[in-house]
């Protein structure tokens, strides 16, 4: 079981240098949630081969939805994935 106070507490950055594979991270640049990505990012010391990719002018929902935001994610994803599996 999980609780409200379960979640306000959780941080995606806790154990982000345990991660030893190849981590691409991608993040809006107008996103307001930008700042945990570069801190978890910069947690992820384990990695040699790790990417932090800005979709520019994008906000953290945009990248969801709006065609030209999510058409330069999945490109990425796709190049970083035809490389690394």
């Amino acid at each position: 079981m999980s609780s409200l106070l379960d979640l306000m507490t959780f941080d995606a950055a806790t154990n982000m240098d345990l991660i030893n594979q190849p981590l691409l991270m991608i993040a809006g640049s107008k996103a307001d949630t930008k700042y945990m990505t570069d801190e978890a990012f910069n947690k992820a010391t384990n990695t040699k081969n790790k990417e932090l990719f800005l979709i520019e002018g994008a906000t953290h929902i945009q990248t969801y939805w709006k065609p030209e935001y999510v058409d330069q994610a999945v490109k990425k994803l796709t190049g970083f994935f035809g490389e690394n599996l």
